[in-house]
């Protein structure tokens, strides 16, 4: 696993890394599929069209894209993405895709529970064509930064991983959904809604004033690691954890003291949060250097678009970091062979983290692969002035995070620390 003395330099190379093409990885057919598996064709009706994955592949390899690095430039590509998708579908299904901006649906329709606990609004891309499901994914990577969209995807890898290879009874596993809360435009606000399992972005995109935030979101990950079709070895939350021991080891004994005698919080996406702060380490208590490394780190919830949304986020972040509050749980070097893995939170004026290790498989056993602590992880980002651009307030969610119980047999997460989703 990691050496500990390169987190810190890790930390600072990561903007030289380059994104993978798009669904090299990864492609949708009945799920997402790894590249180079054999995957079933999955028969979708707009007319009598046919979703294959092979040419899927085949066109998604040809498919490079540069990040936008304006917040209007985002806007911009996303809006216009999310028109082609929308152009794809019939009437029936536009209709099923759109909501009203401030529907409150918005705020009881993503989770971190399997979709078979709670649904999710808009259109399950497997129910669509090939090139229906192509021009969803267009949208979710005209909006992310390369690395947030290299995250996304190794997150999808992760669940069909547990698909094809583990003991679990949760049929939703590989099942994402698309929804937008209203019209996407240049000129005006609009939400793209996108999760299954282990992901639920809330991006919010506002061309009248051009801003955009991605409060509330839901980032998890199981298994930490796994080994693709080519023999690649996945990790997508490597940069997280990187930065987030880039930052505990930059802390001095006393100051470490601090943070792990704090206390560990989570606000569930169902839950109407007081977001308190709790005890822990200050950002006060900071060098300037140190309050930079947790910047970094907090950049991976708040920047995952482009570089001038990302600036005016952490910006309003830095402006109250002072009386931000972040505890820590857990291991105190990032080695995943020994442990049960780490939590923490952050927690102040602008900004809500939440970092839960899930004591448990939720009956998603590998054999040799981690699926418990270190290998099953939920994270929540949620901002205490401007969740969901301020459009709707949190509904507190009803029986297991909304959705009631399980359609088809899932099973809910053993261990979780996070236990009032939504």
């Amino acid at each position: 696993m990691q050496n500990i003395d390169e987190t810190t330099n890790r930390a600072s190379e990561r903007t030289l890394k380059k994104r993978a093409t798009w669904i090299t990885a990864m492609v949708l057919a009945g799920g997402i599929a790894l590249a180079g598996c054999t995957t079933s064709t999955t028969e979708a009706t707009t007319g009598s069209s046919t979703s294959s994955s092979s040419s899927a592949i085949t066109d998604a390899a040809t498919v490079s894209t540069t990040d936008s690095t304006t917040t209007a430039e985002t806007i911009s590509a996303t809006t216009a993405a999310a028109a082609a998708f929308l152009a794809t579908l019939t009437d029936e299904q536009r209709e099923a895709v759109l909501y009203s901006y401030d529907d409150e649906t918005k705020t009881t329709s993503w989770s971190n529970f399997p979709v078979t606990f709670v649904e999710r609004a808009g259109l399950n891309l497997t129910d669509l064509t090939e090139e229906q499901q192509t021009a969803a994914l267009a949208v979710l990577e005209s909006l992310l930064s390369d690395d947030a969209y290299a995250t996304v995807v190794g997150i999808m890898g992760g669940d069909e991983y547990l698909l094809e290879n583990s003991n679990s009874t949760e049929t939703s596993l590989g099942q994402y959904y698309i929804a937008f809360f209203g019209d996407p435009s240049d000129t005006s606000a609009y939400e793209v809604q996108f999760g299954g399992h282990h992901l639920g972005i809330n991006a919010t995109l506002d061309g009248s004033t051009d801003a955009i935030t991605f409060a509330p979101t839901h980032l998890g990950v199981q298994p930490a690691a796994y080994t693709d079709a080519d023999g690649n070895e996945v990790q997508p939350f490597d940069d997280i954890y990187t930065d987030a021991f880039a930052f505990y080891n930059s802390l001095t004994t006393e100051q470490q003291a601090t943070l792990t005698s704090g206390d560990v919080s989570t606000c569930a996406p169902g839950d109407t949060c007081d977001f308190a702060t709790g005890a822990g380490l200050t950002g006060a208590d900071l060098t300037d250097e140190q309050k930079q490394l947790l910047l970094d780190l907090i950049a991976n919830w708040a920047g995952m678009a482009d570089e001038e949304t990302t600036a005016t986020e952490l910006a309003e972040i830095e402006a109250t970091l002072d009386t931000t509050v972040i505890a820590w749980s857990g291991e105190t070097t990032y080695d995943m062979s020994t442990g049960d893995g780490i939590s923490f939170s952050i927690s102040g004026p602008n900004v809500y983290i939440s970092f839960q290790a899930q004591q448990g498989s939720a009956g998603a056993d590998v054999d040799g692969v981690t699926t418990s602590g270190w290998g099953h992880v939920h994270t929540i980002y949620r901002d205490p002035t401007n969740d969901y651009a301020n459009s709707v307030t949190q509904q507190a969610a009803t029986g297991m995070s909304g959705g009631g119980a399980p359609a088809d047999g899932g099973t809910p997460p053993s261990g979780s620390s996070a236990p009032s989703n939504g």
